[in-house]
């Protein structure tokens, strides 16, 4: 399998023969999931999905910010503490992450609160290597002008670097307009997580990630995921931090990014008002419907939601369905399982590999496929309902409608409707 990495800007070959250990930046938990959040996340469980079904070990690692200045403005916004709006946020994205189906992470709930003491060590040896430096009553900070590569990632020079704005580093002192902060100081009682020598305070946003990867993987792994909107300033952090702070390259072999997902061409915004969480998502598809839009997409490329885009994924989702039902006891199809072999080795070309199913003839090819991915388009239809249903097709056959009726009324008691498709019959349960 061969993976685009953002950094090189080349197609690599993902190693094989050992286990491959995946980081995918959480969520800040401050509000509600949106539907661009749901984007990245549902598509770095379908690769990891997929990755497992071929018999590839994968550790998948996520993180959680439950700290972080979004959260303390939550807090004031709603009379209430930082650590009840983490919780509650966290609780809300759980909710969604099963919702959704996604169960493929391990440790996907590393908060950040839980591994202060690591995040304090990587503070403390960026300081002893050169690359920090403190500022009085605010924090500490990571020098850029001293990691010679900053901005690669994103394809930047260290000027046009210093335009990016992170969360925590508004500071007039700042050696460098794009210095971030490392750890934040703070006089508030409720923030003061930890200090060792740092100051009493709380971490920065960037430095989390990069100790809580150090913990689990150590100081190179191999695959860093994301939204393409964190490459920078917050992907190019964690490149500066964990790079300088062990002395070790590269960080990571691959830097993955999902791209951009807008709403009839817009930018989601609150203040458009087409903001779209994850719960009202779920009452406009389901999520092998959603799952399916995504994959009707390359994961680099930008996807519109639309009403369109809607239909076309759930077309799709019913298309496979009654294909499979339809497709009954067929030869083997070893070219097709090649073919889409083939287009997800290269670079998860999901869009290549469901045109290979639509042209596949054996409905266990289609399902095992489909099903790699997480998306689940088999009905089992009892028997005595499959007896009933080949009845009413003859019936059908021979225009005896009347008869044909009948036996359909005669499914519906047992628990299951027929939808009658331009390609055959589609069995599904009521419910």
């Amino acid at each position: 399998m061969v993976i685009f990495d953002t950094l090189s800007g080349e197609k690599k070959e993902l190693p094989t023969g050992r286990e491959i250990k995946m980081f995918v930046c959480g969520p800040t938990v401050y509000d509600y999931p949106h539907i661009g959040n749901a984007r990245t996340f549902v598509f770095f469980d379908m690769f990891a999905k997929y990755l497992r079904s071929t018999g590839i070990k994968l550790t998948y690692l996520q993180n959680i910010t439950d700290i972080d200045d979004k959260i303390i403005q939550k807090a004031k916004d709603e009379g209430t503490s930082w650590r009840e709006v983490s919780k509650k946020y966290e609780e809300i994205y759980r909710a969604n992450l099963e919702a959704l189906g996604m169960d493929t992470q391990h440790m996907q709930f590393a908060r950040a609160t839980d591994y202060v003491p690591e995040i304090i060590a990587q503070v403390k040896h960026l300081h002893e290597n050169g690359f920090s430096y403190l500022i009085e009553g605010d924090g500490w900070y990571f020098d850029i002008s001293k990691y010679a590569g900053y901005g690669e990632l994103a394809h930047r020079t260290v000027q046009q670097a210093e335009d990016g704005v992170t969360r925590i580093d508004d500071s007039s002192k700042k050696k460098n307009a794009g210095d971030f902060c490392l750890w934040k100081l703070s006089d508030d009682p409720t923030l003061q997580l930890g200090d060792d020598g740092l100051g009493a305070g709380r971490p920065g946003w960037h430095i989390e990630d990069t100790a809580i990867t150090e913990k689990f993987f150590g100081p190179q792994y191999d695959i860093h995921g994301g939204a393409i909107d964190l490459k920078f300033p917050h992907h190019e952090a964690e490149r500066a931090q964990q790079e300088a702070a062990s002395g070790k390259l590269p960080f990571v072999n691959f830097w993955m990014h999902a791209g951009f997902l807008t709403i009839d061409g817009k930018k989601m915004s609150k203040s458009l008002g087409n903001f779209m969480t994850v719960d009202d998502l779920l009452t406009k598809m389901t999520p092998d419907e959603f799952r399916m839009m995504l994959l009707m997409h390359h994961y680099r490329s930008p996807l519109d939601y639309t009403e369109q885009a809607v239909k076309m994924a759930k077309d799709s989702i019913h298309y496979f369905m009654v294909r499979v039902q339809n497709l009954k006891n067929q030869a083997a199809s070893n070219e097709n399982e090649k073919e889409f072999e083939e287009a997800m080795n290269d670079d998860f070309n999901t869009p290549r590999a469901l045109a290979t199913l639509r042209s596949c003839t054996d409905p266990a090819v289609i399902a095992k496929n489909l099903a790699s991915l997480g998306i689940n388009i088999t009905v089992n239809i009892p028997p005595d309902v499959q007896v009933l249903l080949q009845k009413r097709e003859l019936s059908r056959a021979s225009k005896q409608f009347e008869q044909s009726d009948a036996l359909r009324k005669e499914i519906e008691g047992l628990g299951y409707i027929v939808e009658d498709t331009p390609v055959g019959p589609l069995v599904l349960p009521k419910n």
